[in-house]
């Protein structure tokens, strides 16, 4: 996402991950940035006049958001305020259906493979 006038690029990753763990949010927060860190510190050094930031979204596989990660996530992107909750709901829906699709598709090449 390019804000112009701001000068600003800001990467964005959508992660899944094992939410098993408490700290799966940390994890996955840790594992993004090294993914992104060596094309940031790229752009940095050729476009000095402007910012780069990475905003990470992560979900979990069973579903899980953290809300407050999304939220701040949310409001660095200058989201307004009144949709935000609209947003979250779309965005753990949309997480719900895939990961329905992936489980009807894995049970129907299991179901498949035994005939």
């Amino acid at each position: 996402m390019i804000k112009k006038h701001h000068r600003t690029l800001y990467i964005l990753e959508f992660k899944r991950s094992s939410d098993r763990n408490e700290d799966f949010l940390g994890v996955q927060e840790d594992e993004a940035n090294k993914q992104h860190k060596s094309i940031i510190e790229a752009f940095k050094a050729a476009i000095t006049e402007w910012r780069f930031e990475q905003i990470n979204f992560v979900a979990g596989r069973r579903g899980a958001v953290v809300e407050d990660d999304f939220y701040n996530n949310r409001e660095r992107l200058s989201v307004q305020a009144g949709k935000k909750d609209k947003i979250l709901l779309a965005h753990v829906l949309r997480i719900c259906e895939v990961h329905d699709t992936v489980m009807r598709s894995y049970y129907q090449h299991v179901n498949t493979q035994r005939r």
